[in-house]
């Protein structure tokens, strides 16, 4: 969704006799042409980067200006990186330069780049504060243009307080445009309090997944969780599959389980540094690994493509997040499949998800008894991901400095506090639900009862990071 506060958008034309590449697109892409003069509210796989990177370069080569002329904010690194590549791409042949500003990446090179003054700046809040704060020389007074990508997810808490620092280094006469395929309360009361004069465009319904999109659930015992996972992703050996864990824990381990049974997965998510979410990501959009086991930081804006099936191993917590997750598979008039794994302790939070898209999904049935032939192999699998997890875990913890990322609570540099830490999750268990911030129920648990697996999997409950 967008909405536009002040001018209008001009139309493309001018700019596209005069640039090449503005040309091209519109001519290979004519939606992009038609969304570039109004804001948006549109669905997960429309094509939103140029929607407003198109006008923005435009605005540039019209008026162009000594300094930085628009920022774009995105919730997550991988996200800027991607939209950065695409401002590269467009704004090359008009002269239009960029700098992409995130967490995990040397300061010192950012403050270079930023010394330049790039036209563009694409950042995340966190790391963009810090070079408003302590790069001497740069500032934002000059922004024509502000551009909030996946805005819910900006407005929400986890960003607030930065986002409020940000706005208070940028001119009033500007344009501030919001673009989610989600609406929020918090963008609702942006739009009624802070935005002069806003414009809202819809192009999709409020709650709208792909029509190319095969969507079903999966009920399955919580204990057999990772068994009825394993026959998925044998069952689709060859084919581009996105896994959703609630965790950086969950999400580790079942990447380690997987590579153990022989399938070529790789994990994503926060705890890991800059440069393995990259490697991740790119090994998984080549094709070099063709299982991608993530938390939410890929559920949103990324354009990987050719998936072909989106697991949610566990639920979201809400059914916002259900759209972006699934929102990665079905893209641009493709076909795709999305299977969501329900425990008897998901089953209401299943019905809040089927409540809100207004419709039952169809049951995905699978024999018991094939599935459970793999449960010996799969256990063994989980025994030795628990234990290489536990000495991930401790490596981490004896890391000093660690590159600035928060660590999780009881862990410490001392080998005593990670052994605490991962012995209290092996006694809980994983979470039989979505857990951690994902969400779901904060009650949740795996299985009750003493089973002799129980060492095999781990909770997630205290191993909240943020993403």
């Amino acid at each position: 969704m967008a909405w536009c506060c002040g001018v209008a958008w001009l139309e493309l034309t001018t700019a596209s006799r005069q640039c090449p590449q503005l040309s091209r697109v519109a001519k290979e892409h004519p939606q992009l042409t038609q969304f570039s003069r109004l804001p948006i509210l549109t669905f997960t796989f429309a094509g939103k980067t140029g929607a407003f990177c198109l006008p923005v370069l435009q605005g540039i080569l019209e008026k162009p200006v000594r300094g930085t002329a628009a920022l774009i904010l995105t919730p997550t690194r991988e996200l800027a990186f991607q939209i950065h590549t695409v401002v590269q791409a467009l704004g090359q042949a008009m002269g239009a330069n960029s700098v992409c500003v995130v967490g995990g990446v040397d300061r010192t090179q950012q403050a270079i780049a930023l010394a330049r003054n790039p036209h563009v700046v694409i950042a995340t809040p966190g790391r963009l504060l810090d070079h408003l704060k302590d790069t001497k020389g740069f500032h934002l007074r000059l922004v024509r243009y502000l551009v909030l990508d996946e805005a819910d997810r900006m407005l929400s808490m986890d960003f607030e307080e930065e986002l409020h620092q940000i706005l208070d280094n940028l001119p009033e006469e500007r344009q501030t445009l919001l673009f989610s395929a989600t609406m929020t309360s918090q963008v609702a009361k942006l739009q009624r309090a802070s935005l002069k004069d806003p414009c809202r465009v819809e192009v999709s319904t409020k709650f709208q997944t792909p029509k190319q999109l095969l969507q079903s659930y999966l009920f399955v015992p919580a204990k057999y969780k990772d068994c009825y996972l394993t026959y998925m992703v044998n069952e689709h050996a060859g084919q581009s599959i996105l896994v959703f864990g609630a965790t950086c824990n969950n999400v580790q381990r079942l990447a380690l389980m997987l590579r153990n049974l022989g399938f070529p997965a790789v994990c994503l998510h926060g705890q890991m540094n800059q440069a393995a979410r990259l490697g991740a990501l790119q090994k998984f959009s080549s094709g070099n690994r063709t299982i991608l086991i993530c938390t939410d930081v890929a559920s949103r804006g990324l354009d990987l493509p050719s998936v072909d099936v989106v697991v949610n191993f566990d639920l979201p917590g809400h059914g916002k997040e259900y759209i972006h997750r699934v929102g990665r598979t079905a893209r641009a008039g493709k076909s795709g499949k999305a299977i969501a794994m329900v425990t008897q302790y998901d089953v209401e939070v299943y019905q809040r998800l089927e409540a809100l898209l207004g419709k039952k999904l169809p049951e995905l049935k699978l024999d018991e008894e094939t599935v459970l032939v793999l449960l010996e192999r799969v256990n063994e699998a989980q025994r030795l991901a628990t234990r290489e997890l536990k000495e991930q875990l401790s490596a981490r913890g004896g890391q000093k400095g660690g590159g600035g990322r928060r660590r999780p609570r009881g862990t410490g540099g001392d080998d005593e506090g990670m052994e605490q830490m991962l012995e209290k999750e092996l006694r809980n268990k994983y979470s039989g639900g979505s857990g951690g911030r994902g969400g779901a129920l904060p009650n949740q648990r795996g299985s009750g009862q003493n089973t002799k697996h129980k060492n095999h999997n781990l909770s997630n409950k205290n191993k909240r990071q943020k993403y």
